[in-house]
């Protein structure tokens, strides 16, 4: 009988099929934390994520479907003197189109 315990601890294939069993509980825990990101690829919802709020370096991210705006915070302020370059339209689906002059 103690032959045959050896043998089984010895067995290679048994290492190979644990090695399977941990990279399908890696899959199973990738997938849970995909699917509880708010910017799930797979949702079509209208999301915003509001990154490091009131710092230098916030960032907002809006997701709209499947369509990701970024918005990164300056210091800019969003004023100062200048010349018109051209005109703006929205499209009916929402796009923006600049036309220069």
């Amino acid at each position: 009988m103690r032959f045959i315990e050896d043998d089984e601890g010895d067995d290679p294939i048994l290492s190979v099929v644990n090695l399977v069993d941990l990279f399908l509980v890696i899959t199973a825990v990738l997938m849970v934390v995909i699917a509880r990101n708010p910017l799930n690829p797979f949702q079509s919802k209208q999301v915003v994520v509001v990154e490091n709020p009131g710092q230098k370096d916030m960032t907002i991210t809006v997701k709209d479907g499947e369509k990701l705006e970024r918005y990164t915070a300056s210091e800019r302020m969003g004023q100062g003197g200048g010349v018109k370059a051209g005109v703006t339209y929205r499209l009916p689906s929402g796009d923006l189109v600049y036309v220069p002059e």
